[in-house]
């Protein structure tokens, strides 16, 4: 061989490689800079077309500036409050006028109707980004300054302040997690050095290409980021190029094994492994993308990003990876030495644990298929114990937060929804009946128009474009079952004023809204994914029955999974619900996720088959994929359960649900329900292909579930 065509055939690698360096070079920074186009208001979480998200809408042009109130409550620490301490709270409020942050001026100090509490309201400037938490730190600071009380701030501004602590680990704490996590479980799996250090680094540089996309997009708003989106963007990107990586690298080890020479190895490898990884990765990007059919913002952001996401970490498992790996040749699996790969056909029993596994499976399909889906079934049968109805503000954030502790110091002493007023917008004409209409609603505390100086009562409503302001106090707490009933009747009441076209927003009317547009989500974008995977497995696998099979057991594997996670929140982390979303997001990732794994098995048995037959192509792909399949189980579940150090309640129940599932469909319904399903409907199950017409396997006799009775698997034929 000359040395010319040896050059060539060590270009392309180099190449690849170097290209990818120079990625990770330029755009390994956008990873810690994606922070900065991030938006973690409320209106980030809110339904495109909600009355509620009208009502923001219009309630700016009553504001001079648009601004968020941060509510300033002092509790005397010994009987009730005495007029000095009044006088100090009502300096205190008046000395934060012109501070940094702080819009206007400040309302004076109001004493609750127990006596023992004052509260004031402070309006901030929402362009305050990073220095927010700062800034309501401030607000604490001065109001300590009131002898004799214990000063705590609330409402919307303590949450978003609190919301952008917890969301600062994301850059650092949860990426180091993350990393850390896979590249110790690749350590133990494989006791490999350069092998985990070669996906890791893929997997990084899909994350700063993924996130200098991200970055440019979201800064010309073509797509919109917050720190929900910004952790499982993270989390997706790298679980998913490691996933494809040891699909790849388990299957060069194949070949390099079988061939000898790095290039033919490469080329077969990645050969082999294309279809899959391509197919894998359509499912997960396509299901995400029919999140844009949501009407919840943070749901239509996450689908374009965490399809870009998807796609990055196709790119660097396909090009960058298989580089490396004929870079490196044998020496990437040091101190382990490729083997050839086992062969179950072989008349002694299958060493290794997949051996015995593909064995069981090969004896009694039927009843290993059957027990698998009866447990199931059990845990699906726990599923409408799950409460999507929405949390409460207290359990927003795991272990508590300065702001959830305040709302409750608030709630004790004033009406409970103070801080959190709903919010009515209507006619200047029927400003009067609106109100009058409002209060007498059950669970209104008190409503009242807003005046010229910006707060409800004492003065001539202020007018704008013929529409009004009223503000209504509700009697129970705004993140309350309570007080959702009462923004239903609420709206009832006010939509009947006749020429009103009076609209109620607000906090509690938000989360009302939220809950019911999820419920609508729901309902429209599960059926879509469910086609979209369907239709790519049919094209995939040229079958109808396999693809229908692959479909409902991960469905069931989703049921299940929501079973266990109902009787988990709340009798073993206290939850009393979960977020509205929670159920979409579980379904769009682990189905998608779990239909990656089925994928990956189906695939590799169904390329068996087409030599050795169904019976045989089972049993031999259940062995080859088994232990590949069920690390990068292992990797995903460990790295979205790396979203717990981010304390928010949501992304502790993503992670659980999405580690769990994911465990749960890699051991179960990949390593037992389907082997065993296709293992006993035999060549049928790849109906209408030629395959299941013209298997080459030894067929089955009737009535024996689909083995045969006596001896271990024939030797191959060839």
């Amino acid at each position: 061989m000359t040395s010319t065509p040896r050059f060539l055939r060590w270009l392309v690698p180099a190449v690849l490689i170097a290209v990818w360096l120079a990625v990770g070079g330029a755009f390994g920074s956008y990873a810690g800079k994606i922070g900065e186009v991030a938006v973690n208001d409320q209106a980030s979480f809110l339904p495109e077309s909600a009355e509620s998200t009208r009502v923001i809408g219009e309630q700016e042009a009553f504001q001079e500036a648009e601004t968020i109130p941060a509510v300033i409550v002092w509790e005397a620490e010994d009987g009730g409050i005495s007029r000095a301490q009044r006088e100090q709270a009502g300096a205190v409020l008046a000395r934060l006028a012109g501070t940094e942050g702080v819009e206007g001026r400040p309302s004076p100090a109001v004493p609750s109707e127990d006596g023992r509490a004052l509260q004031g309201v402070v309006q901030l400037s929402p362009d305050l980004d990073e220095e927010f938490p700062e800034v309501v730190d401030s607000l604490r600071e001065a109001a300590g300054a009131v002898e004799g009380t214990s000063a705590h701030v609330a409402g919307p501004a303590a949450t978003q302040a609190d919301l952008s602590e917890a969301f600062a680990g994301i850059d650092g704490l949860l990426l180091a997690v993350a990393l850390g996590v896979v590249l110790l479980i690749l350590l133990l799996v494989y006791r490999s050095v350069l092998l985990p250090l070669a996906i890791i680094l893929g997997s990084v540089f899909a994350l700063s290409l993924a996130c200098a996309v991200v970055y440019f997009l979201a800064e010309d708003d073509v797509v919109r980021v917050d720190g929900q989106v910004q952790g499982i963007l993270f989390i997706l990107v790298i679980g998913a190029a490691t996933d494809y990586g040891l699909l790849l690298s388990a299957r060069f080890r194949e070949e390099l094994a079988v061939r000898g020479d790095r290039f033919a190895a490469g080329r077969a490898a990645l050969r082999r492994s294309l279809g899959a990884i391509t197919a894998s990765g359509a499912t997960v990007a396509l299901a995400l993308l029919a999140l844009l059919l949501s009407d919840l913002r943070n749901n239509r952001a996450l689908g374009p990003v965490g399809a870009i996401g998807i796609a990055c970490a196709m790119l660097s498992a396909l090009t960058f990876l298989p580089a490396v790996l004929v870079a490196l040749g044998r020496a990437a699996y040091w101190p382990a030495r490729p083997k050839p790969p086992v062969d179950p056909s072989a008349p002694e029993p299958t060493p290794g644990v997949w051996g015995r596994v593909a064995a069981a499976v090969d004896r009694s399909p039927r009843r290993v298929w059957t027990v698998s889906a009866v447990c199931l079934a059990v845990a699906a049968a726990f599923f409408p114990t799950l409460s999507s109805q929405g949390v409460p503000l207290s359990e927003t954030f795991v272990g508590g937060a300065q702001s959830v502790t305040a709302q409750e110091k608030l709630s004790e002493h004033f009406p409970g929804g103070s801080g959190n007023p709903a919010v009515i917008i209507a006619d200047a004409d029927r400003a009067g009946q609106v109100a009058a209409a409002a209060s007498g609603t059950e669970g209104v505390a008190s409503a009242a128009p807003v005046t010229a100086s910006g707060r409800p009562g004492g003065g001539e409503p202020k007018v704008v474009d013929g529409r009004v302001s009223i503000q209504a106090t509700l009697s129970d707490a705004s993140d309350s079952e309570a007080a959702l009933r009462t923004v239903e009747r609420l709206r009832t009441a006010v939509h009947a004023v006749d020429g009103a076209d009076a609209r109620v927003g607000g906090y509690t009317a938000q989360q009302l809204d939220s809950r019911n547009t999820a419920r609508e989500d729901r309902a429209l974008i599960i059926p879509v994914v469910l086609a979209i995977i369907l239709v790519i497995l049919v094209g995939l696998l040229r079958s109808l029955v396999m693809p229908v099979l692959l479909v409902a057991t991960v469905a069931l594997n989703f049921l299940a999974t929501l079973g266990v996670s109902a009787l988990v929140f709340e009798h073993l982390f206290g939850f009393g619900g979960t977020d509205p979303s929670i159920p979409l997001y579980g379904f769009v990732f682990l189905v998608a996720l779990g239909v990656d794994y089925n994928i990956f098995l189906m695939t590799r048995v169904r390329e068996e088959a087409r030599r050795h037959g169904t019976r045989l192509g089972v049993l031999k792909g259940l062995v080859a994929t088994g232990g590949v399949i069920t690390s990068a189980g292992v990797v995903l579940a460990a790295t979205f359960a790396a979203l717990v150090v981010i304390p928010l309640s949501f992304l502790v129940q993503i992670a659980f649900i999405v580690a769990f599932g994911v465990l749960l469909d890699t051991v179960v319904v990949r390593s037992l329900l389907v082997p065993a399903l296709a293992r006993d409907i035999g060549p049928a199950v790849w109906w209408p292909s030629a395959l299941g017409r013209h298997d080459g396997g030894p067929r089955p006799r009737p009535g024996d579930g689909g083995r045969d009775r006596k001896g271990p698997p024939a030797p191959d034929a060839g």
